[in-house]
């Protein structure tokens, strides 16, 4: 059998996978770290350990994400739009509109009935959009991420943030910390912020349905209930952070077949 890897390098965890014949044989996430090389090269080691093969089993590995340029042993780099478009086609094929919500950014991708980009609106800009803001208000409340999710459905007075800045809602969480507001308030409104950005993102394409959320931001139940309040009804997949992994190593087995042909 041939292997194939699918590395994606997130700015805060690195995703990868090692498929053969179109299954996925093991998956592993780490943080990226300060040296996106260096948690690449990391990954590949783990992922091959898990799989119990070597370097030379390994027929194609393609990557994405934001230090995807910088991994020497890459055979392919593809766009995260491309690859989160191929893995949630690979997890949930009858998809039609899928929000992709990462610690930098955010895009809502919007797929024909053969999968292929018929839209796309990117959110790279204010980091209100992304996971990023979350990360932020969790350090300021002192909770771990994975806590922000759970901590916020217990909300019954979300707060309203003001502002579409992060910096200034950074601020503004800072006041209501000082106010004595619950926790889970301050998340709650956080989450419905950037639930409010995403549906933004979501108009610019028109939303078909099934619709799905992948990324970091598809493990914050609180986001996905934000979501469902604006009328954005989203399935997540199973381990929701590996899907552009999947895509890159899905298209790595495209491209080495493609390359036998030849």
């Amino acid at each position: 059998m041939r292997y194939f890897i699918g590395i994606d390098i997130g700015s805060e965890f690195s995703k990868g996978v090692i498929t053969g014949e179109g299954e996925i044989l093991t998956q592993i996430v780490i943080p990226s770290g300060i040296n996106y090389k260096t948690a690449a090269l990391k990954l590949r080691d783990e992922l091959l350990k898990s799989a119990g093969i070597s370097e030379e089993d390994i027929a194609c590995t393609a990557t994405t994400g934001h230090g995807e340029k910088l991994i020497p042993f890459s055979s392919r780099h593809i766009s995260t739009a491309l690859c989160c478009a191929k893995g949630i086609r690979h997890v949930f094929p009858e998809v039609r509109t899928v929000l992709d919500i990462q610690g930098q950014s955010s895009q809502v991708i919007k797929l024909s009935e053969k999968g292929r980009i018929s839209d796309h609106s990117v959110n790279d800009i204010c980091a209100s959009g992304s996971g990023y803001f979350l990360t932020v208000v969790s350090n300021i409340l002192q909770i771990d991420i994975n806590d922000v999710g759970p901590l916020s459905l217990k909300s019954s007075n979300p707060v309203t943030f003001t502002t579409g800045c992060a910096v200034f809602g950074e601020s503004e969480a800072i006041s209501r910390v000082a106010e004595g507001t619950p926790k889970e308030d301050i998340l709650a409104g956080v989450n419905n912020a950037l639930a409010s950005r995403l549906a933004s993102l979501v108009n610019d394409v028109g939303m078909e349905m099934p619709c799905a959320v992948c990324g970091g931001g598809g493990l914050n139940a609180g986001l996905i209930k934000s979501l469902a309040g604006l009328g954005i009804e989203a399935d997540v997949p199973p381990n929701p952070q590996l899907i552009n992994a999947i895509g890159a190593a899905c298209f790595a087995e495209e491209y080495s077949i493609t390359a036998d042909n030849k």
